[in-house]
């Protein structure tokens, strides 16, 4: 082989799709079977077999900033054809979950989140970050059983009536984590796009406006992803969407629900008398609409989770999927969240104080996991997805064929 040509496999690389459920890569000896049944790969664009090819390689930045892996879905038609057993779905599931450590920002956190081996540490420091700030504020305590339970005051309280004491430490917690979390999110997805667009060689002077970028490739991705119609085009592992639609639909609906309660408590009550304010800091009736659609949503996610989790058994007691810490990770996390959120609430309407306020603490933990875990576990895969479907469009566009 000419020098120019010679192939340096990066041996990490391959250590970790080995660890990541990838090392089934070795059983491939390309027949193609896999791009050929697979529902989502196009004439155009066929994978996954050029991706298995270059991960036998060890030809880690080839993948990374290749779309198509973020385009796999994971239906599972592949690895059931497959006559060797190669597995090419979790080959692409590795390569992924490398992407989003090889893309995090901050580094050293994506590779903390990456590793099974610190998965004490990465729920310990939010349980401490939020017992500290429990401490700080001077409310911690466990009520007595038979007392009224009121979160309002799981921080302490204060007089001032416009902005309880409450909602001041949730929000100085969260809203620095959910900032974080979404300025990470764009790095990572902007050096994976840049990435991308170095592969295909596009001149970079001639390339959309903002407002084209959002109306002609990332709001028709959007549309796409809520819609779930590649999804729907699955055949071995086509139960999936019974789950992961219903999980999508709960998120909405939470982040709905979460705003309409900032507006209410952090924006409504300073402009309202100190009694309307008093009743606006106060739990969130029952009849009110988007309380029932926080617990709709809340009942969904733990349902829709619980498909998938059901769903993922099955697929590994089969030995269709490998068992790894990148998947299973994310799924007891948000069952996690559900849980621990409906048993709060449901302990606190029955005025079972010390249980409230522990399934509370636990709740906010887990929130805060899943906020500042986002951009480096399989929730990533929100943004990166996203990102690769338009550019999916950006490839195919007037913007990259004239150039």
């Amino acid at each position: 082989m000419a020098e120019g040509m010679r192939v340096k496999p990066d041996l990490e690389f391959i250590r970790f799709m080995k660890k990541a459920g990838g090392d089934s890569l070795k059983k491939c000896y390309q027949c193609a079977t896999c791009s050929v049944v697979c529902p989502l790969s196009a004439d155009k664009k066929p994978f996954p077999r050029k991706e298995m090819i270059w991960a036998q390689w060890g030809l880690k930045d080839r993948l990374v900033a290749d779309p198509d892996v973020m385009l796999c879905h994971q239906c599972g038609d592949c690895t059931t054809y497959c006559p060797r057993g190669a597995k090419p779905g979790d080959v692409l599931g590795a390569i992924r979950a490398y992407a989003y450590t090889h893309f995090g920002f901050p580094q050293g956190l994506a590779r903390l989140a990456s590793d099974g081996k610190n998965l004490p540490l990465l729920v310990a420091m939010p349980a401490l970050i939020i017992a500290f700030m429990w401490y700080l504020s001077g409310g911690m305590h466990l009520p007595e059983a038979g007392t009224a339970v009121d979160f309002g005051r799981f921080f302490g309280h204060w007089d001032w009536p416009w902005l309880t004491k409450n909602v001041f430490f949730i929000d100085i917690i969260f809203v620095p984590a959910f900032f974080f979390s979404l300025f990470a999110a764009f790095k990572g997805g902007s050096s994976m796009w840049k990435a991308m667009a170095a592969g295909l060689g596009a001149n970079s002077g001639f390339r959309p406006s903002a407002s084209q970028f959002a109306t002609e490739f990332l709001l028709p991705a959007v549309v796409e992803i809520v819609q779930h119609k590649r999804f729907k085009d699955c055949g071995t592992n086509y139960d999936r969407i019974k789950g992961h639609l219903p999980l999508l639909l709960s998120f909405i609906g939470l982040f709905a629900v979460t705003g309409y309660s900032f507006m209410r408590k952090d924006v409504i009550s300073l402009f309202v008398s100190k009694e309307l304010a008093h009743v606006l800091h106060g739990p969130i009736p029952l009849s009110d609409p988007f309380k029932l659609l926080a617990n709709i949503s809340a009942i969904a996610l733990i349902v829709g989770i619980g498909i998938l989790w059901a769903n993922r058994m099955r697929m590994q007691d089969e030995q269709k999927v490998s068992a790894t810490f990148y998947d299973w990770f994310l799924i007891v996390e948000i069952m996690a969240v559900g849980v621990t959120g409906l048993m709060a609430e449901v302990s606190r309407l029955i005025d079972v104080a010390p249980l409230a306020y522990l399934f509370y603490y636990m709740h906010l933990v887990s929130v805060f996991m899943l906020f500042i875990y986002m951009p480096y576990t399989k929730f990533a895969h929100l943004v990166y997805r996203t990102v690769a479907m338009a550019f999916e469009r950006y490839r195919e566009s007037s913007f990259v064929k004239q150039a």
